[in-house]
């Protein structure tokens, strides 16, 4: 009795860790297919550039430059997909011993949106800092950001410096996780039902569920990486750092949304990538029991 249970768990714990593996590397090939995709989008939330003029921005500072700030995300992306998939699967197994229903997705996939905010907020803080081309002379590279950061006292080093925008990162990621995990299944076996390939099923449910989630928090998003492209300066509270972004972007949703075509673009293709990745390795490496 006790050797099957330390079996059952020696399986669960490895498991686990290939969930993580499969993970990681899933989102690490999406995000460096991705990544030019998203500086332009990256441009246009901070400047309100249409795109012809992102991209015209960018192929002046020339290629050497195109993919500066590249590996913080590659980084954040690849820890991403280990805590996202790693945490979400654990979390499940646990939670939903009887049948898994859409709350249980719900709750799990929240839970580790939750987790991995707390861990790759310092990642897109120093990421979005470096992808702002007017901290290019002050600060050029990691080291000097950090070293910023670190000349802070304690308090503000989380406020102003590595966990600046902490909390609307936190809603974001929590929200879309737990819509990403509550469609994800459903889309898939959905199409499968109906005769589609596994691959293009994955494909499919990924990108619609990518498309769907960064529509929705697009407006977050744009706070966001206005909040972390500043340094220093005094402590800003959240609502009013809205209320000035909002009457930045001429208090218009169409403004704010610029960037929107290329974040459905980026979306559809990142989170097809990353899901479609995600299944085949994990139908190859974890087979149903």
């Amino acid at each position: 009795m006790q050797q099957n249970s330390r079996d059952s768990l020696n399986n669960q714990v490895v498991a686990s860790l290939k969930n993580c593996g499969i993970g990681a590397v899933s989102s690490c090939l999406a995000t460096f297919l991705t990544f030019p995709i998203h500086k332009t989008i990256f441009r246009q939330q901070i400047h309100g550039f249409i795109i012809r003029k992102a991209v015209a921005q960018l192929y002046q500072e020339g290629l050497i430059k195109f993919y500066r700030g590249i590996l913080p995300p590659l980084l954040a992306k690849t820890i991403q997909g280990t805590l996202l998939f790693g945490v979400y699967d654990g979390l499940i197994g646990n939670i939903s011993t009887e049948g898994t229903h859409l709350h249980h997705r719900c709750i799990s996939g929240s839970l580790s949106g939750i987790i991995e905010a707390l861990v790759l907020t310092p990642f897109e803080r120093v990421q979005n800092v470096l992808q702002d081309h007017r901290k290019d002379v002050k600060f050029p590279n990691i080291q000097n950001i950090l070293k910023e950061f670190n000349s802070y006292r304690f308090m503000d080093k989380l406020h102003l410096g590595y966990y600046r925008g902490f909390l609307p990162i936190v809603v974001r990621n929590g929200m879309g996780s737990a819509l990403y995990f509550s469609f994800k299944d459903p889309i898939k076996n959905s199409l499968l039902d109906q005769g589609v390939p596994s691959g293009i099923s994955a494909f499919a449910s990924g990108s619609f569920n990518g498309m769907m989630i960064c529509f929705i928090l697009y407006p977050l998003s744009a706070v966001i990486a206005n909040m972390q492209s500043h340094i220093g300066g005094e402590k800003v509270s959240l609502w009013n750092f809205i209320a000035k972004f909002w009457e930045s972007r001429a208090q218009s949703l169409l403004y704010i949304y610029r960037g929107g075509s290329l974040v459905i673009l980026r979306s559809c293709i990142t989170w097809g990538i990353t899901t479609t990745i995600y299944e085949f390795l994990k139908a190859a490496h974890l087979p149903e029991s």
